[in-house]
């Protein structure tokens, strides 16, 4: 059976993002697939000191952090999943604080001595995983797609963790409403791309 970890970056529950997620997450398990959702929003994770113990050890296995959180678990469930959803609402330009304090902490994923100019991933891999990015924005998709940095903030946290991302679904105009539903045709689109990771 294969395992999909989806992290959710969203502020508001029942919001947007929550509302794709759930579409995928009934496909997937519709599907057979073993799927965990994990809200940032209501997981114990702390703002990383940049203090870099971390990525001091070399070799192939990820570092450990010195702040004890919920970060360790979600590193296990990152390890033992076979595929993945990012999501997080396009806040002001970029992901939010909440998603990009969890990007922060995979810096456990960076070979980075002290003398180095650059680190190095520790997550290369022969296949890598599967990966669907999703963001959503109140400017027009098109122009949030291209001028905003969420979709490249996504596409990096894939290559940190060795996925290969095989789809993205980004909507715009999601601020229209106080309570944006998610139309019939992102459905079946969301529907479309989690399908990609069975």
């Amino acid at each position: 059976m294969s395992r999909t970890l989806v992290i959710n970056g969203s502020y508001r529950s029942g919001g947007f993002t929550d509302q794709v997620v759930n579409v995928m997450a009934e496909t997937l398990v519709e599907a057979g697939a073993e799927v965990e959702v994990v809200v940032l929003r209501s997981h114990p994770i702390e703002f990383c000191t940049n203090c870099r113990i971390c990525t001091q050890p070399s070799g192939k296995v990820h570092g450990t952090c010195v702040i004890h959180d919920g970060m360790a678990e979600l590193i296990g469930k990152i390890e033992k999943s076979d595929s993945y959803i990012f999501a997080t609402p396009t806040n002001f330009g970029s992901a939010t604080a909440l998603f990009m304090r969890f990007v922060e902490r995979l810096v456990v994923y960076a070979d980075w001595p002290w003398g180095s100019k650059c680190p190095k991933m520790r997550t290369a891999e022969a296949v890598p995983k599967r990966a669907v990015l999703v963001s959503s924005c109140a400017a027009p998709g098109l122009l949030g797609r291209w001028s905003f940095g969420t979709r490249r903030q996504l596409k990096t946290l894939a290559r940190i963790l060795g996925a290969d991302p095989v789809g993205l679904l980004f909507v715009g105009q999601v601020a229209l409403h106080p309570q944006p539903q998610v139309s019939d045709r992102t459905r079946k689109k969301a529907r479309h791309l989690a399908g990609k990771l069975i």
